[in-house]
This record gives C-alpha cells, sequence and structure tokens, in this order.
C-alpha cells in the first residue's frame, strides 16, 4: 500500500492485507481507509493517541455523506478498524463513539413471481438487433433467465465462458465471485435445455471454451451495466403496479426474488428453512448465512405461509 502516508500506514495495510486474506475483496472498504489516511497526514497526525473521538467527527463532517447509507457505511469501517486494532493491543479503546444513522423511509426491494419474471423474459425475446448488438433477444432472454432462475448476481453472468456451461452434469461453474472464489452451481432440465437452445443458436459447435457467453464485441464479455440499462428500458413495457412502501424493481431484484422464493417453496413444502439456509447461501454464494438472511424479506405471502405452520403446530392440547 504505497499510496498510504500517515502514521497509522502500516496499521491500515496490515488490516487491509488481513481482509483480503480472508477472501474479501474489500474495496469500497480500502477507498474508505485511504481516505482516512490521507485527512489524518493533512492534519498532522502523530500517532495512535492522537486519534480522538474529536478526529474521528471531525473526518467525518469533512466528508460529504448525505444518505444515511454511505455514511454508515463510512463510520462501519472505521469502527471495524480500530475495533482490530484494540484486538491487537495497540489501542486500549475504539475512539469511534458516533452513532449510526437511522435510515429513515427505507423501501422493500420489488419481488418478481413466476408470472411477472415470465413477462419479462417475454419482452426481453422481443428486442430487435442492432448493428451492434446481433441476437439481443436471445442473450438478453437467457441473461434474464439465469439471474432469476438460478439467483446470480449480475456480475457472475456477465462474466460466464462457454466453457463454464457444463452439460454433462448440468453445472454451471461461476469464477472469481464475489469473495474471489469459484463455486459450482446445478441447473435443472429447463435451464440446460435453455443454455443448450442458446448455445446451439449464438455459437454453433465452433466456439472455444475461452469464448465469453454473452458478448456484443469479440472476445469481451458483456458488462453488467449494460445488462441493467436494458433492464430498465424494459420495465415500462410491464406496466408494474407498486405495492405500497416498495421501491422501483432493480435488475438485482431478480436474485432477491430467487431467494425469497426457495424460501416460500420449503415452507410450503413443510422444510424447516432455518435447516436449510446454510444451503441456500452456499447456492448463491454467501460465505455467512447472515448475509443470504438479508434477502429473505418478509412479505404478505411469507407471513401467511409462517401463520399456517404455527396454526398447525399450535392446536389445542398440543401446547399442554
Amino acid at each position: 500500500m504505497n499510496d498510504l502516508h500517515s502514521a497509522l500506514a502500516q496499521p491500515i495495510a496490515d488490516f487491509l492485507h488481513y481482509k483480503q486474506a480472508l477472501n474479501k475483496k474489500y474495496q469500497t472498504e480500502t477507498l474508505a481507509l485511504r481516505l482516512f489516511d490521507s485527512y489524518l497526514f493533512g492534519q498532522g497526525i502523530t500517532g495512535w493517541q492522537a486519534v480522538t473521538s474529536s478526529v474521528i467527527d471531525a473526518f467525518m463532517a469533512s466528508r460529504s455523506r448525505h444518505r444515511p447509507r454511505s455514511y454508515n457505511h463510512l463510520l462501519g469501517v472505521l469502527r471495524r478498524f480500530f475495533d482490530w486494532a484494540v484486538l491487537q493491543r495497540w489501542i486500549n479503546q475504539n475512539p469511534v463513539v458516533e452513532r449510526s444513522k437511522r435510515e429513515t423511509g427505507k423501501r422493500l426491494p420489488y419481488l418478481f413471481d413466476l408470472t411477472t419474471a415470465r413477462r419479462i423474459l417475454a419482452v426481453a425475446s422481443g428486442l430487435p438487433d442492432t448493428p451492434k448488438g446481433p441476437q439481443r433477444a436471445l442473450v438478453y432472454e437467457t441473461v434474464f433467465a439465469l439471474l432469476y432462475g438460478l439467483g446470480l448476481r449480475v456480475g457472475e453472468v456477465a462474466r460466464l465462458t462457454v466453457g463454464d456451461v457444463d452439460f454433462t452434469g448440468n453445472i454451471l461453474c461461476i469464477r472469481e465471485t464475489k469473495f474471489s472464489k469459484h463455486r459450482w452451481v446445478p441447473f435443472g432440465p429447463n435451464m440446460a435445455n435453455r443454455l443448450r437452445r442458446y448455445c446451439d443458436q449464438r455459437y454453433g459447435e465452433t466456439a472455444a471454451t475461452e469464448t465469453p457467453l454473452f458478448s456484443f464485441t469479440q472476445g469481451r464479455h458483456i458488462h453488467p451495466c449494460t445488462i441493467s440499462q436494458t433492464f430498465h428500458k424494459l420495465l415500462p413495457q410491464l406496466e408494474l403496479q407498486l405495492p405500497p412502501g416498495v421501491a422501483p424493481p432493480r435488475v438485482h431484484d431478480l436474485r432477491h426474488s430467487f431467494a425469497v422464493g426457495t424460501l416460500l417453496h420449503w415452507y410450503r413444502e413443510g422444510v424447516d428453512p432455518n435447516r436449510r439456509l446454510i444451503h441456500l447461501a452456499t447456492f448463491l454464494g454467501h460465505v455467512d448465512p447472515n448475509s443470504t438472511a438479508v434477502y429473505l424479506t418478509i412479505t404478505d405471502e411469507l407471513l401467511r405461509e409462517a401463520a399456517q405452520r404455527f396454526h398447525a403446530f399450535a392446536q389445542p392440547g398440543e401446547l399442554q
């Protein structure tokens, strides 16, 4: 970390190396700590003892963070760094005493049910070709099917190659995920047929294994932002009615919908979701089931299923 210059440059570098050794990319956090290092250097801070809560507050005030989420992220990075410093016994207590801001008016994500998901695929299948975008309908219909049907991240779909699709075992190899790991995602016969049809129509039998699965420029993968932009351009055609308190749909909501739909399916099948959450976390590529729990938004449908299960469990005499 040659771009760190403050008195805490080495501890900050050690902390970032520690996090990255845990297979966390820690990119935005690295940028945040670089800002903090630059602030300490500019203020002439000479060591740990000079970093007081007042210095932390002044740094936070120097950064324009109007949204509570952005402010809380920056504060959280500092808090985790100094918690680590306490564990290393470099300092006795954490100087970050400021509380996180309350996120008011937070809206729920939009959840696509199967019918609405099919509609986005149908709309995508009507996309016209362009001089720089041949077979756009085929490409985007398949992309959105993977996002909704397998709960993949947009970046994961964008980075797929022809060789990542194993039709023998019906498995996708997802390389260099969010946590710098590979994982294998199985898919069913319907998705297998869709992917096989896509590969046949798009590439035939001539594509090399390293060929990008989704691409409009030879040798280059489609960009995740291009997928997101196309998704938003198609949304008006769906004429969706947003429930109160629900945010406008984002392409990431297709992944969210997969997770919530899986939980709902478990409820209806009589499966205990708590025992299966680790399986869903593995499938989604999370290192911690708590990260998966974020996707499990409480919906009216989920509440009804949970209430029915409790009602069946707590019949008169059952709890005596």
